[in-house]
């Protein structure tokens, strides 16, 4: 099973980067912001805990974060593998990510980060917030707190993942297509040889 964890900050192109992914490699998407709008959406058990959580102002904890990867690693059992979209976001995270894949008897293949500098990140997301109609992306003073944040988290997570050998840094300024090519390049690498022939009768195929 092929599991990325694919980090960078906002306005860094990973959700661009993941849908191309997503559909070479037959990877589900797995943004820790989306399964917890979704679980509270059904009213399941963990999402009413972390609604009550929220209403009061807390973090939602850990568990209940891997509690929901976990409930749909379950549920996607026919993927190939897995992208992680910014998470884990600290080394107890990864911890508990490694423990929770050891258990679906798989685990993470590798990180990749894509590093765009902080003044090119301000220039896009700005861009961006005049179609987005996101408030985030109006304001520069909140676009360079989220990248500050991403950084101190980032630092933590990539020395965890880089002891494994599992750690890659990209520069995420170029065109799509090369960074692809680059992502490709890494998970081909660290992928089972098996997959990796499926992706190379693939791609013959396009050709």
């Amino acid at each position: 099973m092929l599991n990325l964890v694919l980090f960078g900050p906002p306005g860094a192109g990973k959700g661009t980067q993941s849908q191309k992914l997503i559909a070479q490699y037959n990877l589900v998407h797995l943004s820790t912001g989306d399964l917890l709008r979704a679980q509270i959406a059904q009213g399941t058990e963990l999402g009413l805990r972390a609604k009550k959580l929220m209403d009061e102002g807390l973090l939602v904890p850990d568990e209940v974060v891997i509690g929901m990867i976990d409930h749909a690693l379950k549920n996607n059992k026919q993927a190939a593998g897995f992208i992680f979209d910014g998470f884990p976001r600290t080394v107890p995270q990864a911890e508990s990510l490694d423990q929770l894949l050891s258990i679906h008897d798989t685990g993470v293949s590798c990180m990749v980060a894509l590093e765009v500098a902080e003044e090119e990140l301000v220039k896009r997301l700005l861009e961006r917030g005049k179609t987005s109609g996101r408030p985030d992306d109006q304001d520069e003073t909140k676009i360079r707190k989220r990248v500050t944040v991403y950084n101190t988290e980032t630092a933590q997570v990539a020395g965890y993942y880089a002891q494994q050998g599992k750690f890659h840094s990209l520069n995420g300024i170029g065109a799509i297509e090369d960074i692809y090519g680059q992502i490709c390049a890494i998970l081909d690498k660290h992928q089972p040889a098996t997959a990796q022939d499926s992706r190379q009768a693939t791609d013959e195929v396009k050709a």
